[in-house]
């Protein structure tokens, strides 16, 4: 629907007002609707165009905006990104000692949480058992391995450990923990990595030398809370360890790995972005593009690399770690990438919720200009004065061209000023750079392609039409709208949307179901069928295969 004089007069007055109260730049690069180069690779700017079928700039930006929280890492839990890392002096460890009052000098677990710890202090109900509690003393070099790394299972949890480790995956040594801390700590030696950060229950560091970064604040003799379990422990004590904790013990460590679920998550460990790996790289690891084609992101596997990959990994890797810290850009790309999360979705959230919504045709007129209000929200300081809709083209309205320039606007808004560093740089840092754009630019895309429709048909309150919209034409809308916002929500596939709905009771608290618990572990040891079939695990298996998010009970009976 076109509008009317009025409506264009009201907006040429608004456009005038807003020259003459703008603001006076504070750099003096040019914006870059007026730069023709810039963001010239993400393709033109056409709002019925959206992301290629192996585009995975929006994987990489949801992989790396999710760095060490325990939520989204425990639903997709096979990981896709090393990351090197810092801990930083004064932060507290915890071990137990399944072995006694033995002080570890060499290759051994800790945690961050002591309600993780105890789990592992073992020992006789007469004597009691022997908890570590230490504090680092100067900076600790580790690498993060992403995703729920520390889970037993051929699912493929292990696959990132193992192209470090061993430069293959080796499935039947899931459950070989010992000589994978052993080839690790000689693989990192080199490079000064002192400890791997991995996730289960909570997050432990695989420590490779007890006495070169931490002192003893205290070794403790405390009570056992095992409870039922013979002594001495059996050859392969972990499984039992797992299966006869009480379910006390197994609500306050689930509890306590909640503390970390969500942003800014795990901050006892200091994460270095700008030298980053990920395996969504297309261009460091194209063999696993025609891995994925097709996949859901819950069966995405680092299995079946190609070893030319592999290699060209480990380099980046290497040189990642021999990199001097003041060779990078100083950006802080934790905040960049949380900022876009920030802005975008919890109003893509309610959009989606207003759009589920069931109407009468007596307000679906009102309804419809209260979500053009909310699109009008996301893309405001983007609404250049050009971007009006013209009265006198129907195929300008028709494609909502006259709409590009706000598109643009939204989409180069948050990297464009990183864009202009250009060489300063990192390979990793470029990912994460074109992540961010990527992602932007198809949340940007979607938003004003839905506000010009409104626009075009006469829903926006302040453009009003000369007669309303009949209801079949609002009602075809709103059926368009929310197809592109269910959509583009399922392509950003971002896990603060993850949460229990209705939400839980304050007795209560959202979970997820988290290795071990629940998991097939127990019982005669696993034996992998490592063929092309078992890649791929039947999604109709277990629960555990697509966590899904439940409420559970804060105290007894409890329900985990």
């Amino acid at each position: 629907m076109l509008f009317t004089r009025k409506a264009a007069a009201v907006w040429l007055s608004l456009a005038f007002e807003r020259v003459l109260t703008a603001q006076t730049p504070l750099s003096s690069h040019t914006p870059s609707s007026f730069c023709p180069g810039i963001e010239s690779d993400l393709g033109q700017w056409n709002l019925d165009e959206g992301p290629g079928v192996n585009a995975t700039g929006h994987l990489v930006f949801e992989t790396a905006n999710s760095l060490l929280q325990h939520w989204a890492n425990t639903r997709h839990r096979i990981g896709h990104t090393i990351v090197p890392g810092t801990i930083p002096v004064g932060t507290l460890l915890y071990h137990g000692a399944i072995t006694g009052p033995h002080l570890p000098t060499a290759l051994d677990w800790v945690s961050g949480e002591p309600d993780h710890s105890m789990l592992f202090c073992q020992g006789p109900i007469e004597t009691g058992c022997w908890h570590l509690t230490l504090a680092v003393t100067r900076p600790m070099r580790v690498l993060y391995f992403d995703g729920t790394s520390a889970a037993k299972i051929l699912e493929g949890t292990m696959d990132t450990q193992d192209l470090v480790a061993w430069s293959e995956m080796k499935p039947e040594w899931v459950w070989n923990e010992e000589r994978r801390i052993k080839d690790l700590c000689k693989w990192g030696q080199k490079y000064g990595v002192n400890g791997f950060v991995r996730m289960q229950m909570n997050f432990e560091i695989m420590i490779c030398n007890f006495t070169s970064h931490m002192e003893v604040i205290s070794f403790l003799n405390l009570e056992s809370i095992r409870i039922g379990m013979d002594w001495p422990l059996p050859e392969d004590p972990d499984r039992l360890i797992y299966s006869r904790t009480s379910e006390r013990h197994r609500f306050e460590l689930v509890h306590s790995a909640s503390w970390r679920e969500n942003y800014p998550g795990e901050t006892r460990i200091m994460l270095d972005f700008s030298e980053l790996i990920s395996f969504y790289d297309t261009a460091l690891v194209p063999s696993l593009v025609p891995r994925r084609a097709g996949l859901n992101r819950w069966d995405h596997r680092v299995a079946g690399i190609s070893p030319e990959d592999i290699e060209r990994v480990q380099d980046r890797l290497a040189q990642a770690l021999a990199r001097p810290p003041a060779t990078t850009s100083g950006i802080d790309w934790k905040t960049v990438l949380r900022v876009v999360v920030d802005r975008y979705a919890s109003r893509l959230e309610f959009i989606q919720h207003l759009l589920n919504l069931t109407l009468d045709d007596g307000s679906i007129f009102d309804h419809a200009q209260q979500i053009q209000r909310q699109l009008r929200n996301v893309i405001l300081p983007y609404t250049v004065f050009a971007a009006l809709p013209p009265n006198t083209s129907v195929t300008a309205n028709a494609t909502n061209s006259w709409a590009v320039p706000v598109f643009r606007e939204c989409a180069t808004s948050h990297a464009a000023s990183i864009a202009y560093r250009g060489t300063s740089l990192t390979p990793s840092e470029r990912l994460l750079l074109q992540a961010v754009r990527e992602t932007t630019h198809e949340i940007c895309r979607v938003v004003t392609k839905m506000w010009a429709s409104g626009m075009n048909l006469g829903v926006d309150a302040f453009y009003p039409p000369e007669q309303r919209p009949e209801v079949d034409h609002i009602d075809t809308l709103m059926g368009e709208w929310k197809e592109d916002v269910t959509q583009l929500m399922s392509w950003l596939d971002w896990s603060v949307w993850v949460k229990c709905r209705p939400a839980c009771g304050f007795e209560e608290m959202c979970y997820l179901p988290t290795w071990p618990f629940g998991f097939p572990i127990f019982g005669p040891p696993l034996q992998p069928q490592w063929d092309s079939g078992s890649l791929w695990p039947d999604p109709n298996k277990g629960e555990w295969k697509r966590p899904q998010p439940e409420c559970i009970r804060r105290r007894e009976p409890y329900s985990l």
